[in-house]
């Protein structure tokens, strides 16, 4: 009997502690699932030659509670993640483990359009690029990140530029072209697909670059006329046509994409191709 009352005492005080701490388990803050992750600095200082490791689990730590919030049923998500502590976790985990790609490009999915912290991974990205110095990935969304939503074109050029010389793929090269062009630099554009064509032994790959500098060396004289009109008149042409009737060009060039060149609101020469072959 006294056995029977000895069992029923400890299940009792089982469940006295059982139920709570798993309630507490499953609404305990989202830091806390993660863990606790010192600075980068005392934690590389702490682990020693277990860095890359411990980077590998903290990478993992992150995966796994993001995929088990969104891997299997998105509806049954009740919380929102903890998108700062997760950004935090990686970048540690890149602190001592630089070399590791899923930290970079879960960064770059996650952070960027999901939460907007576009300067946090892009200097994580570029911290990455310090060692990774063959990945022309990190370049690359490094040069996204910078036009399509902080609107840096000179930025995006320099960044684009790299990613086009480590991978040689002819994308890069004209997004690199083209945001030269955004950022008011179409002569380093042109300096730029001049070298890229001198080392392409594809004759496709040249011609690609060849019609992209026809594009900009057009765009640079129309948009030096312009200069010129406004200087002489104190005021901007209403349209490039103008600048034929008072006779500081013969003609307007051709767009070797079949476009049309035109002056735009703010005055900067555009084309209704945007330098880009129809499809």
């Amino acid at each position: 009997m006294k056995s029977k009352v000895i069992i029923l005492g400890l299940i009792f005080c089982y469940v006295l502690v059982v139920v709570p701490f798993s309630s507490y388990l499953k609404n305990r803050p989202v830091m806390l699932k993660l863990g606790y992750v010192p600075a980068g600095k005392v934690l590389r200082a702490i682990v020693g030659d277990q860095r890359y490791l411990t980077a590998e689990i903290y990478i993992v730590r992150v995966l796994f509670y993001f995929g088990e919030l969104f891997g299997i049923n998105r509806e049954r998500v009740a919380v929102t993640p903890e998108y700062f502590n997760m950004y935090r976790t990686l970048e540690n985990a890149v602190l001592l483990d630089p070399y590791n790609t899923d930290a970079y490009y879960f960064s770059q999915a996650a952070f960027t359009w999901e939460l907007g912290r576009v300067r946090e991974v892009n200097s994580m990205l570029k911290h990455g690029m310090k060692y990774r110095t063959w990945d022309y990935q990190l370049p690359f969304f490094v040069g996204f990140n910078s036009a399509f939503f902080l609107n840096d074109y000179q930025a995006a050029a320099e960044y684009m530029k790299r990613a086009a010389e480590l991978s040689g793929n002819p994308l890069f090269t004209n997004l690199a072209a083209r945001y030269f062009y955004e950022a008011g630099k179409t002569d380093f554009g042109i300096a730029f697909l001049e070298t890229m064509a001198k080392s392409a032994h594809d004759r496709k790959l040249k011609r690609i670059y060849e019609v992209r500098i026809e594009a900009l060396r057009a765009e640079r004289f129309l948009a030096g006329a312009v200069d010129r009109f406004e200087k002489e008149r104190g005021r901007m042409p209403e349209s490039l046509r103008e600048l034929v009737t008072s006779n500081l060009i013969e003609k307007i060039p051709l767009d070797p994409y079949g476009g049309r060149f035109y002056l735009d609101r703010s005055g900067k020469v555009r084309s209704t191709s945007k330098f880009a072959f129809r499809e």
